[in-house]
């Protein structure tokens, strides 16, 4: 009887030992694969070296909160999320920053998020987004965030129109329209109505619009 429920803990044991050696230390269940879903400009292959998880190394073993860190080293990207699929897959779900204004460097043009972080630079500005002119360009200048702020909440058919954004301050937004007229915008406050005001004052002939108090406008 010992002998045989000894026989039986040896093999317990043996079939114990080869699982935890195929799913933690083998090549069998080790990354064959690497799926990467979400990316729209970002390429696969860089999103996938810069994750930098060797082929058939253990699935099990793979460190996903530092492939994240890794794949979050490339500033185009917002977030990513890695998970294990089963048997052999590493699966990396991105979500891309969207630039919504261009922020001049010497001769070259900075795009940047909604968070005012730089995404990319390139040899010139892309001819959809607004220029940012700020002193202070970044995610920590209250200027800067008030004015992508207001960028943000812009009608479509409004956005199209500016050429320039230009913030003294977070209370001193103003506008360049592509036609050469300026808008005063003031604060991001009550951005809804300062836009209604504006698209009705647009078809009227004018130099300066002054929507900062969207209930008493002024034109020049």
């Amino acid at each position: 009887m010992k002998a045989r429920q000894a026989f039986v803990a040896l093999l317990t044991a043996g079939v114990v030992g080869s699982t935890v050696w195929l799913v933690f230390f083998s090549p069998v269940l080790g990354v064959r694969s690497v799926e990467i879903v979400g990316n729209l400009t970002v390429p696969a292959d860089q999103i996938e070296k810069q994750a930098g998880v060797a082929p058939l190394h253990p699935l099990a073993t793979v460190d996903l909160g530092e492939v994240e860190g890794r794949v979050l080293a490339i500033r185009r990207l917002a977030s990513a999320r890695v998970e294990r699929a089963w048997p052999s897959t590493l699966k990396i779900e991105v979500v891309e920053r969207q630039p919504v204004a261009v922020v001049p460097v010497g001769d070259r043009a900075a795009l940047i998020d909604r968070k005012g972080v730089v995404t990319e630079v390139r040899p010139s500005a892309p001819p959809e987004l607004p220029v940012l002119r700020v002193d202070r360009p970044g995610p920590g200048d209250p200027a800067t965030v008030a004015a992508i702020k207001v960028i943000g909440g812009l009608p479509e058919a409004l956005l199209m129109k500016i050429d320039e954004v230009r913030a003294t301050s977070p209370e001193g937004i103003s506008f360049r329209l592509t036609n050469g007229r300026t808008v005063i915008w003031g604060g991001a406050d009550r951005g809804e109505d300062k836009a209604r005001v504006l698209e009705a004052l647009l078809p009227r002939t004018a130099r300066v619009y002054d929507v900062s108090s969207p209930d008493v406008v002024s034109m020049k």
